[in-house]
């Protein structure tokens, strides 16, 4: 049986009772190239993958994330198959796993939740999430859905992916009239993506109690501070990531400030610019903001651990924000 080696301060997801640490693995890079979602990253042997859920485990991280629509289970089959090989405990591993909503009602929900569970070895689902706002039945029925499952004991807690404000709401009202609550949302956030901090999403969660779950959080690689230093890593990108605006010569001089600064404070901490992104994100709003950096090579596992071992100051917390506050949407 395997067991973690490094502990780190852990948070409460939402209003519950499960905690967990301040960074978990996202599992997009799992989808074994499948699908079209699956497309965004290339292949990764299992082998791959297993010694980098091992060393993320190893690290402190104790919670992963996945969803139906990475390479159309594949990402979650991957998961499940890492965590049986390495005979992880079921709460030393907990699982965030996402319905996807397009062209589907409601009873969907309920009716391939066992689906879910089958891919993942018959792992328990800690956090259930809707995947995207699009469906073909409203908040309500999805929430009544989710409400269901805890009752049937087939998932612990419930969350939604890229909602607004408004329907954030809603869905919290929802469950909160069926006795639970709404403890995450998942959505877009960086420190060259704010838009969560202008639209009402971030202070709704902080009234609500909810954790935000910031994806994305490093913008594919660019606040690693890499493709500034060498662009000709860009051309070796696989898949359509390379076509973002943030990989063009014109983005990469507009993000260069930040990146400077967050390579100045890397040589102050000893660590990377990806560690100091990742540190700010998790800090600087409390205990609300959590992350999910994915990893498709054991250094980015590292790398994700490597946040997780220092905090920064207030003072070069509050320069990043302002670096950051130039050159970020919002």
């Amino acid at each position: 049986m395997m067991s973690t080696k490094t502990k780190v301060a852990q948070r409460r997801l939402g209003k519950s009772k499960m905690k967990i640490s301040a960074l978990g693995l996202g599992c997009w890079q799992f989808s074994k190239g499948q699908g079209f979602v699956g497309r965004f990253w290339p292949d990764m042997p299992q082998e791959d993958i297993n010694d980098i859920v091992k060393m993320s485990l190893e690290g402190g991280i104790n919670w992963f994330d996945t969803a139906e629509v990475y390479g159309k289970g594949q990402s979650e089959q991957a998961l499940g198959e890492a965590l049986t090989n390495l005979n992880v405990p079921e709460d030393q591993a907990l699982i965030a796993d996402k319905w996807w909503p397009l062209m589907r009602g409601s009873y969907s929900i309920t009716s391939t939740i066992d689906k879910r569970i089958e891919a993942l070895n018959g792992r328990t689902i800690d956090l259930y999430q809707v995947h995207q706002p699009f469906s073909l039945s409203s908040v309500k029925a999805q929430m009544k859905a989710m409400a269901e499952l805890i009752r049937n004991n087939k998932v612990r807690h419930v969350g939604v992916s890229n909602f607004n404000e408004y329907k954030m709401r809603e869905a919290q009202q929802v469950l909160q009239d069926e006795g639970y609550f709404l403890a995450s949302n998942q959505v877009k956030y960086s420190l060259l993506d704010r838009r969560i901090e202008k639209n009402g999403v971030l202070d709704a969660a902080k009234e609500l109690g909810i954790t935000i779950i910031a994806y994305s959080p490093l913008e594919q690689g660019i606040l690693s501070g890499k493709f500034h230093k060498n662009p000709e890593l860009i051309s070796n990108i696989s898949g359509p990531r390379k076509y973002s605006s943030l990989f063009k010569p014109s983005g990469l001089r507009k993000t260069k400030p930040l990146v400077e600064l967050l390579e100045q404070m890397a040589e102050k901490y000893g660590v990377s610019e990806t560690q100091i992104a990742l540190n700010w994100l998790i800090h600087y709003h409390g205990n609300t903001v959590v992350a999910i950096p994915g990893a498709s090579k054991k250094h980015h596992a590292k790398e994700n651990i490597g946040a997780l071992q220092f905090i920064l100051s207030d003072e070069d917390m509050d320069a990043i924000e302002q670096a950051s506050r130039k050159v970020a949407r919002f």
